[in-house]
């Protein structure tokens, strides 16, 4: 599979708010508060500290880009099983994490906000781009 460069733009935000229903208790997600720009920075300072995180932060990624792929195929079935293997990898990452993917349902991708908080995650992404 050929990785190209990720950017978690607009749409990037998106995938990664429809994996986070996956990743996280719905009971959670609706208890929870949108997140700030400093616990996206808390997030992304222990992956970018921590391999195996990273790594699991990467194959994440990748899975969003294949999920995309078949959003447009209307594939639901791989796109759940997609969905199970981003949850298993979620928790592998930690409780912060997917408490910030819960919270990121709760922001809008196109605010200020959705993209302040995208930009927080370009280190990541630039990151995996390298793998």
């Amino acid at each position: 599979m050929n990785v190209k460069p990720r950017n978690l733009n607009v749409t990037g935000l998106k995938i990664a708010i429809a994996v986070s229903a996956f990743v996280v208790i719905p009971a959670l997600a609706r208890a929870q508060t949108p997140p700030t720009k400093a616990d996206a920075q808390k997030v992304v300072e222990m992956i970018t500290g921590d391999k195996a995180k990273m790594a699991a932060y990467c194959d994440i990624a990748k899975l969003e880009d294949q999920m995309a792929q078949l959003d447009e195929k209307k594939d639901q079935k791989k796109a759940e099983e997609l969905s199970k293997q981003a949850d298993t990898l979620g928790q592998k990452i930690g409780p912060d994490y997917v408490k910030l993917m819960a919270g990121l349902e709760q922001v809008d991708p196109d605010s200020k906000e959705g993209k302040d908080l995208s930009a927080v995650f370009e280190p990541l992404d630039k990151q995996c781009a390298k793998k």
